[in-house]
C-alpha cells in the first residue's frame, strides 16, 4: 500500500454532529458509545454480528454507565386517611391505596386489600405510540465493492402517526435488510416496510402490515415550533435498559443545524434533555403531550454536557409532505451558489451597493443547477421571496431571533419556483427559478445502493463519495485522504449531472500489473488520451478499445500502460482467483 500515511497539521475544528451513533450491544457485556463526539445518537448496535475489523482511524472511548439504585419504599408505615393519586408524565397515574383507616389502626376496621399491578399503573396513550425499532444491516463493503460486509444489529427508537405509519431515523434503518418493530409492554415483534428514507433530514417512514400491530395505538399528534427555554421531553429505549426511557429538559437554542448523517444544514433544536444512545428516532414532546421533534444526535465533548438535538416539526412536515405529494422522497431544494458575506462597508461601496441596501454576494453558481443560466458571480441577492437578507446572510425568524437565509429554501419542495432580487451592476434585477437539489461532485451518501466498481487487469475502479472516503480513511479521512481528493470533495463542482470522480481503489496483484502494486486511490484523468467523464463511460471506452495498448493518464502525473489482449485475458484469471463474480457492478451492464 505505500508509504504509510502522514497526518497533516490542521487547525482543530469545533465537533460536528456524526452520523452513526450506535450504541453497541455484545452478548454478556456493557454497552458502549460507538461515537464519542456529535453524535448522532443513537442506534443500538446489538448481537454479536458486528464487523470485528474497521479501516481508520477511529478512537474508542469506553463509556461508563452508572446505574443509581432507584430509592423504592414499599410497605410505608404511615398510614394515610384516603387514596392518594402521583400523576407523572404524560399522565401516568400511580395510585396508592391506605393499608387502613384511622379506626384500622386501633383494629376497628379491616386493611383495604392491596391493588394489583394491573391497576395501579395507567397507561397513556402517548406513551404507547412510542416503539423500539430492531434492524438488520448489511453495510456496503468500499474495499471489496463486489460484495457486502457482515451483517450486524442495531435497536432504536420510533413512534406512530396518522396514516398507520411509523416514523424513525433514516441511520436507524440505512442499509437494512429487515426492520421489525416492537410495541411497549408487548412480547412481539412485528416485521415492518420501509416506505421512504430521507438521507439529508434523517428521517425515515415505515409501516406495518399486521393489523394486530396497530390495535390499541393512537397516532401521535404534532406540536408548534416550540420556543426557547420550552419544556421538553425525550421518549425512547436508550442504552441503560429494556423498557422505555424518559428524560426531561427545555430548549436551549433553535438554529441551523449539521445535520451528520446527510452532510447537510436544515432547522434543528438544542435541548439539554440528555439523549442517548438508543434514543434515536424516538419523540420530543412538549408540555401539552404534542410531538414537537425526533432526538436524532447528540454533542459529546470534554467540554459540553447535556447537549442533544432534535429534527423539529417544520423539518418533519416538509419530509412527510414531501412522500405524500411524490409517492416517494425527493429532498430538500438548494439554492446552488456559494456566498460571501457583505459586513464590509467599504466592499459595499465598491460594488455599487446603496447605505440602505442589504445583502450577500454570490461567489460561484452551480453548473448542473437551474440558477446557473439566470444568477452570476458577484451579484448581490438582495432577498428570497420577498424577505429581504442581511449583510451577514440571516433573516428575521420569530420575534427577537435571526435565522440563516437557507431556511428559506429548505421550506420550498423540489420544483418549486422562488423570487429572488439581485442587484447587478447597481441595477436591481428580479428572477423566477425553479429550485432542484444538489448535484455534489463527491456525493455525501450513496442511498443505499451498492458501489461501482470496474476491474481490468488487476485494476479495481470506482467512484469517490464520503461513504469511501469514511470506509478508506476513517471518521478523520479529512486529515488522511489524499488532498487533492479533499480538494475536489471542499472545493470542485461537478460540470454535468453524471460527472463522477473514478479512481484506482487498489491493484489485485498479478504477473500483468507488476510495478504498479503502489496505486490506492489515485483518480483517473483521461483514457487513451479521452478524459474520463464517469465510470460507465470509463468502462465503455475499455470494452470497447481495439488499440495495441491501454494507457491511463493518473494523477500526480502518473501513467499505466498495459497490452490490450493481455490485460483482458488476465482479468478473467484474477476475476477467478478472487472468487469476483463480475469484472463490473450490475448498473454498469445496462
Amino acid at each position: 500500500m505505500g508509504d504509510k500515511k502522514r497526518k497533516r497539521d490542521k487547525k482543530p475544528q469545533k465537533p460536528v454532529p456524526e452520523t452513526m451513533d450506535f450504541q453497541i450491544t455484545s452478548p454478556g457485556t456493557s454497552t458502549t458509545s460507538k461515537d464519542d463526539v456529535l453524535s448522532l445518537s443513537n442506534v443500538d448496535i446489538s448481537d454479536s454480528d458486528l464487523p470485528t475489523a474497521r479501516k481508520g482511524r477511529e478512537k474508542h472511548r469506553k463509556s461508563a454507565i452508572q446505574i443509581e439504585k432507584p430509592d423504592v419504599r414499599i410497605g410505608s408505615s404511615s398510614i394515610v386517611r384516603r387514596s392518594s393519586r402521583v400523576v407523572g408524565n404524560y399522565g401516568d397515574s400511580v395510585v396508592g391505596v391506605s393499608s387502613a383507616g384511622e379506626h384500622g389502626r386501633y383494629g376497628g376496621a379491616v386493611a383495604e386489600p392491596p391493588p394489583r399491578w394491573e391497576n395501579a399503573v395507567r397507561v397513556v396513550p402517548s406513551m404507547d405510540a412510542v416503539v423500539k425499532v430492531f434492524c438488520v444491516h448489511t453495510e456496503p463493503n468500499f474495499s471489496l465493492p463486489w460484495q457486502r460486509k457482515r451483517q450486524y444489529s442495531s435497536s432504536s427508537s420510533g413512534f406512530v402517526i396518522g396514516g398507520r405509519r411509523v416514523l424513525t431515523n433514516a441511520h436507524s434503518v440505512e442499509h437494512h435488510t429487515q426492520v421489525k418493530l416492537k410495541k411497549r409492554g408487548s412480547d412481539t415483534k412485528y416485521l415492518a416496510t420501509v416506505l421512504a428514507i430521507g438521507t439529508e433530514c434523517d428521517i425515515a417512514l415505515l409501516t406495518v402490515n399486521d393489523d394486530e400491530f396497530w390495535e390499541g395505538v393512537s397516532p401521535l399528534e404534532f406540536g408548534l415550533l416550540p420556543a426557547l427555554q420550552d419544556a421538553v421531553t425525550v421518549v425512547g429505549y436508550p442504552i441503560g435498559g429494556d423498557t422505555i426511557s424518559v428524560t426531561s429538559g427545555v430548549v436551549s437554542r433553535i438554529e441551523i443545524l449539521s445535520y451528520v448523517h446527510g452532510s447537510t444544514e436544515l432547522l434543528g433544536l438544542q435541548i439539554d434533555a440528555a439523549i442517548n444512545s438508543g434514543n434515536s428516532g424516538g419523540p420530543a414532546f412538549n408540555d401539552k403531550g404534542n410531538c414537537v421533534g425526533i432526538a436524532f444526535q447528540s454533542l459529546k465533548h470534554e467540554d459540553a454536557e447535556n447537549i442533544g438535538y432534535v429534527i423539529p416539526t417544520p423539518v418533519i412536515m416538509h419530509f412527510i409532505e414531501d412522500y405524500e405529494k411524490n409517492g416517494e422522497y425527493t429532498g430538500f431544494p438548494v439554492l446552488g451558489i456559494e456566498w460571501q458575506k457583505m459586513e464590509n462597508p467599504d466592499l459595499r461601496v465598491s460594488i455599487g451597493m446603496a447605505a440602505d441596501q442589504k445583502g450577500v454576494r454570490i461567489r460561484r453558481v452551480e453548473p448542473t443547477g437551474p440558477e446557473f443560466q439566470v444568477l452570476m458571480p458577484s451579484d448581490i441577492i438582495l432577498s428570497f421571496d420577498g424577505i429581504d437578507i442581511a449583510n451577514d446572510g440571516t433573516v428575521p425568524f420569530r420575534h427577537g431571533e435571526r435565522i440563516g437565509f437557507s431556511y428559506l429554501v429548505s421550506q420550498k419542495y423540489t420544483g418549486e419556483d422562488a423570487v429572488v432580487k439581485v442587484l447587478r451592476n447597481s441595477e436591481i434585477l428580479v428572477f423566477k427559478l425553479k429550485l432542484a437539489t444538489q448535484k455534489r461532485l463527491i456525493p455525501a451518501h450513496i442511498k443505499g445502493k451498492p458501489p461501482s466498481y470496474y476491474i481490468i487487469a488487476g485494476f479495481v475502479l470506482t467512484t469517490v463519495s464520503v461513504p469511501y472516503l469514511r470506509s478508506e480513511y476513517g471518521k478523520e479521512y479529512e486529515l488522511d485522504a489524499p488532498v487533492k481528493l479533499l480538494e475536489k470533495h471542499c472545493h470542485a463542482m461537478a460540470e454535468s449531472e453524471d460527472e463522477q470522480i473514478v479512481v484506482v481503489s487498489q491493484v489485485l496483484v498479478a504477473d500483468i500489473n507488476i510495478g504498479y502494486e503502489d496505486i490506492v486511490n489515485t483518480q483517473v484523468l483521461a483514457f487513451n488520451g479521452k478524459s474520463v467523464k464517469n465510470l460507465k463511460d470509463l468502462a465503455s471506452m475499455v470494452e470497447n478499445c481495439h488499440d495495441e495498448f491501454l494507457k491511463f493518464d493518473l494523477d500526480y502525473q502518473q501513467i499505466v500502460v498495459l497490452q490490450t489482449k493481455s490485460a483482458k485475458a488476465a482479468t478473467v484469471d484474477i476475476l477467478t482467483t478472487h472468487c469476483i463474480p463480475s469484472a463490473m457492478s450490475d448498473d454498469l451492464k445496462t
